[in-house]
Order: structure tokens, then sequence, then C-alpha cells
């Protein structure tokens, strides 16, 4: 019991570290370079006044709401809506979905390569927002753990709204269960 506890735990932290890894490379919306190395300096001007502070970031922790007269920095057909990793299984396998704002999803396999796309219905997008909302997620813990061994089970790795939140098949909260039964396919 104790090697399948172990198992199950190195396939959940695998998949964290496939899900942060696939976001490495994210970064704040319409940001460059430039702009995310540079930081405010406090040091007085030649002048001998100090500079004013820095105008507030357009960026929001998750856990603020976003005003109402504030425009989207991009379009939101083509932001990620959730992107859920899934590993594990008899043979291993590890998959992706990416699912944009607009319901077009995107299959990847372990390297990240395409292997599928499509686009839910206007129906089934509005059931994947719905158990988003529904679950939470900025309450939800980062990683589920103590349900059943579930032997060649899934651990799963979700990324939605600025949170990443993990579990196994056997630890699933039924708020993540729903969103899995929103998603279209992990393969076809």
């Amino acid at each position: 019991m104790r090697t399948s506890r172990t198992v199950v735990a190195v396939r959940l932290g695998a998949a964290v570290l496939l899900g942060a890894a696939l976001l490495a490379g994210c970064g704040p919306a319409g940001a460059s370079d430039a702009s995310m190395s540079r930081a405010p300096s406090d040091a007085p001007t030649a002048t001998g006044d100090t500079p004013a502070p820095p105008p507030p970031s357009p960026s929001q922790s998750p856990s603020q709401g976003q005003s109402q007269s504030q425009s989207p920095s991009r379009n939101d057909a083509a932001e990620t809506l959730v992107r859920v990793t899934r590993t594990g299984g008899f043979a291993g396998q590890t998959h992706t979905l990416v699912v944009k704002g607009d319901g077009s999803w995107t299959r990847l396999d372990v390297k990240a390569q395409p292997t599928g796309t499509g686009k839910q219905s206007p129906q089934e997008l509005d059931a994947l927002r719905a158990a988003l909302a529904k679950a939470d997620f900025a309450h939800l813990p980062r990683v589920s753990t103590g349900g059943p061994v579930i032997y060649d089970g899934y651990a799963y790795t979700f990324v939605h709204g600025g949170f990443e939140v993990a579990s196994d098949q056997g630890s699933m909260p039924p708020a993540l269960t729903a969103v899995l039964d929103a998603l279209p396919p992990f393969t076809g």
C-alpha cells in the first residue's frame, strides 16, 4: 500500500511539474521583456525631486475584482479559459486540453504538439464556464489528496483564472469532476 501511494504521489508531482513547465513561457498579457524587467526607481532625479510613484499595474491578482471601466488587454476569444493536463492511466500517457474563451480547443501530446482541435457549441461552452465558476479555483486546495488510491488512475492539473490545482482521480473534488465532465475528450 505504501508503494502505491508513492507511485500516485510521483504521478501527481509529475503532473504538477508538467503543468508548470507548459506555463513557463506564459507572461502577463501584452508585456514585453523590457517592461517585465524594469523596476520603478525611488531614487531622486537630477533636479532633486522624488519621482512620482509608477501608475497602477494593469494586471491584478486573481483575488481582486476587475473594474467594469477597464478594457481587456487581449481579445477574450484568444485567451485561454482553462488548461487541463491528464497523466497516468494504464498506458501512462500524458494529454493536455487547452480551451480558449471562444470555445475552440486543442489537444496536446506530451511534447506539447497538437493532436486535435475543435470547437465547443455555445451550450457546451456555457456549461464549462458554469462548472469553472462553481469550482471556485481560488478556494480549492492546490493539491487534493486523501482519497482512495486508484491503480492505473489519472492525475490531473487544472489551470484557470490564474490558479493551478492538482488532484489524482481518487481525491478529485466534485467541483473539478464537473469541470472534467464539461471538457472535450482528452483523446479522439
